[in-house]
């Protein structure tokens, strides 16, 4: 991280994934992202466009066994870069809550940059899948990303009939809510926290 631009980059290969990722906090919407997984290019590039971040992503993973690891390692390595690229955390508004509706599903997404990662997940899918797709992977991308981005994450899918909106009200919801969390307020001295610390 340099001067005031919140940006980071990670490159972490396994047996199982070779992934090169970059975050920026303040960006435009732009996306670069190459992974095997299509629906995960699909949620990622609303992510960033409705959190008005920048991201690149490169990833091959083990996709013959399934989409697993890729998803989590991705997860992973964007809450790493998150967390790096934020720095001492200095002016951010810290806590956001978004409701986004698509079409007939309502998604909510409550954040705290608490520097306490905890994660609370209050979804049900009409399906298993969309396309090939597991639905349970978005568990675990979101629950990765919290751990090592050491937020307070809580999603809530409050209904929804089309399986594919729900999840997309999710990750645009996060984008926004993320977008919200770690603007900087000018009225906020150091970290908003009573503790002085993040």
């Amino acid at each position: 991280m340099m001067d005031n631009i919140r940006i980071s980059d990670i490159k972490r290969k396994t047996n199982e994934t070779d992934i090169s990722l970059q975050f920026a906090i303040d960006g435009t919407g732009n996306t670069e992202i190459e992974t095997d997984v299509p629906f995960l290019n699909h949620m990622l590039d609303l992510f960033t466009k409705h959190g008005q971040f920048d991201l690149k992503v490169q990833a091959n993973g083990d996709i013959e066994i399934d989409d697993h690891h890729t998803v989590e390692d991705i997860g992973i390595c964007l809450g790493q870069t998150l967390y790096n690229a934020l720095g001492d955390k200095k002016g951010i508004k810290r806590y956001a809550s978004v409701f986004v509706p698509m079409d007939e599903a309502l998604a909510q997404v409550v954040i705290d940059v608490s520097n306490r990662p905890h994660f609370e997940y209050r979804a049900e899918y009409p399906s298993n899948l969309v396309g090939s797709f597991n639905t349970e992977l978005v568990h675990e991308f979101l629950w990765k990303f919290a751990l090592e981005a050491r937020l307070t994450l809580h999603v809530i899918v409050h209904y929804g009939q089309n399986t594919h909106h729900m999840i997309e009200a999710v990750f645009k919801a996060l984008g926004r809510a993320l977008d919200e969390a770690t603007a900087i307020d000018p009225r906020v001295q150091g970290v908003p926290s009573t503790k002085g610390v993040l």
